[in-house]
């Protein structure tokens, strides 16, 4: 301990350094000026402002694309059902006949036909064995 001369003590020096400490953990900004820290807080508006603008944008992007597909989905359900359609028609008995009669074909007379037996050939199961009607 130094003593002054005045016979007193001096004080301590512990509540210097932990000021000192105090002034060191501060920010920087508390030791800006009011204009740089005027500009300090426009630049970092502006650059939220574009940083907003850009999700902003890539979202309607995103949400344009989704609407695209949407569209594209709709076109093809509408011609799978249209395949759909067309395919079921022309499985129809009725469509099968109508055009072997236009390609000249004509139904079978049960009584002309002939079948013929194979030795050792198996039938197939579930159906009858002759003729198919």
């Amino acid at each position: 301990m130094h003593y002054a001369s005045s016979g007193q003590k001096k004080a301590p020096t512990r509540p210097i350094v932990a000021a000192r400490r105090r002034r060191q953990l501060h920010p920087f900004f508390f030791q800006m000026g009011p204009v740089a820290l005027t500009i300090s807080s426009v630049l970092l508006i502006a650059l939220m402002a574009l940083l907003y603008l850009s999700q902003l944008s890539q979202a309607l992007n995103v949400n344009q694309q989704i609407q695209d597909y949407q569209a594209k989905q709709a076109v093809l359900q509408r011609q799978n059902q249209d395949l759909v359609n067309t395919l079921a028609q022309e499985q129809s008995p009725a469509y099968i006949a109508a055009h072997a009669q236009a390609q000249g074909l004509v139904p079978a007379d049960p009584k002309a036909v002939e079948v013929l037996e194979v030795p050792g050939l198996q039938s197939v199961p579930g159906q009858q064995s002759g003729v198919a009607p």
